[in-house]
């Protein structure tokens, strides 16, 4: 039995694991699941309870929550490290992915790429002051993680790291309209970030069709 992973492509959180599983060189299956349909999958509530994405399975182990994905796939397979070996730098990778997944994703994906680009391409109206908010929360959190980063490459120096997957698909979502793009412009350590991430191979590997 091989590698599975379940869940959507255009998921930001997919993405993420997709991106571990590149990194490290893995060949595996992506099984489009969505768990938005209208009728819940029970064979998918089987393999997660709260009827969310991404699940794992590999050799029998099945495993749901991103972070311990990509935790799984950095300890389970060969390839380069995808965690700092340092005890300090591993606490900032998972702070780093902590501030994200609590203070980020909301306002960048949520509020501003889903009601700017999302909502409008199916035919919706954007809330424009949900994407006011998101742009505000959106700066602060990046000022944050500004001054946490290292300035080089990637986010804690000069190798990759979980991390830097976490961010990549929500920065790639955040900055494709305008507004977002602009508010990650005032922080050059992070621009700088994006200028390199966006061009690694894993992450053009993983790019949602949707992105074109």
């Amino acid at each position: 039995m091989g590698v599975t992973l379940h869940g959507m492509h255009y998921s930001v959180y997919v993405r993420v694991a997709r991106l571990a599983l590149e990194e490290k060189g893995v060949d595996y299956t992506l099984a489009e699941v969505n768990p938005f349909a209208p009728e819940v999958s029970p064979e998918h509530l089987k393999r997660h309870p709260f009827n969310r994405v991404p699940v794992l399975e590999h050799d029998g182990f099945s495993v749901y929550e991103t972070a311990a994905i990509t935790r799984y796939v950095d300890e389970a397979f060969e390839g380069p490290p995808l965690q700092p070996s340092l005890p300090r730098n591993r606490a900032r990778m998972a702070q780093i992915m902590g501030i994200i997944d609590s203070y980020g994703y909301w306002p960048m994906v949520r509020q501003v790429f889903l009601e700017r680009v999302s909502k409008p391409a199916r035919g919706g109206v954007p809330d424009e002051a949900a994407i006011t908010e998101g742009l505000e929360k959106s700066g602060h959190c990046l000022g944050v993680l500004e001054d946490l980063i290292s300035g080089g490459p990637f986010l804690l120096g000069d190798a990759v790291s979980l991390a830097d997957l976490h961010l990549a698909p929500m920065i790639d979502y955040f900055t494709r309209p305008k507004e977002g793009a602009t508010c990650l412009a005032r922080f050059p350590k992070l621009s700088h970030w994006r200028s390199g991430i966006q061009k690694r191979p894993s992450v053009v590997a993983t790019r949602p069709a949707l992105w074109d």
